[in-house]
């Protein structure tokens, strides 16, 4: 069974951005340092404009060969012109609004969602599942996020978008893993507790 990992930037108070999920504030703490751990561990999750820029093209995907994002964070690639911000991944995007996809390489889903997502967890071989965002589909697919690796960065938002958009539900995971930086950022990824 293929895993679905929540890999989501936060602040320390456990918002993902502002009330309107803009983040871009929390992109100075990918110092060198922090880029090469992400390059190390999880190249994939490095959009394909950030990685042709950086020159990291020929990395391999190492954890995710499938990548199920929210419109929200979709259209934030869209704003910039891009429309298929993992091309190195197999892509699906969250939505009701599109009518149709705006590449042939991103498949809408529209409905069902918890269903697609155990369909594509249930395949045969490959690498797992990254969930990419945002809050409202986080929260949708609570109950079938297996790890979650969060990277919280040293700023406190006080309000914002939270990890998860959902009811009350108490929900347990297991620390499997704690890496800090020099610039204070810390990578925590916990295993669902089943």
């Amino acid at each position: 069974m293929r895993k679905l990992t929540y890999f989501i930037a936060c602040s320390l108070d456990g918002f993902i951005g502002d009330s309107a999920g803009d983040a871009t504030d929390m992109y100075r703490f990918v110092d060198e340092e922090f880029l090469a751990y992400l390059t190390e561990q999880y190249p994939e999750t490095v959009a394909t404009q950030g990685r042709r820029a950086l020159g990291l093209d020929h990395l391999e995907n190492k954890r995710f060969d499938t990548v199920i994002q929210g419109r929200g964070s979709y259209d934030e690639a869209l704003k910039l012109g891009i429309t298929s911000p993992y091309a190195h991944l197999r892509q699906y995007v969250v939505t009701r609004s599109l009518p149709e996809s705006p590449d042939l390489e991103v498949e809408l889903i529209a409905d069902d969602v918890v269903g697609r997502v155990r369909t594509l967890k249930a395949e045969k071989g490959g690498l797992d599942i990254y969930l990419c965002g945002g809050s409202q589909l986080a929260g949708a697919l609570l109950d079938e996020i297996d790890e979650l690796v969060i990277k919280s960065y040293p700023v406190v938002y006080g309000t914002g978008m939270p990890m998860f958009a959902s009811g009350f539900s108490v929900t347990e995971f297991t620390l499997d893993e704690v890496r800090g930086f020099g610039n204070g950022a810390v990578v925590r990824t916990y295993s669902r507790k089943r």
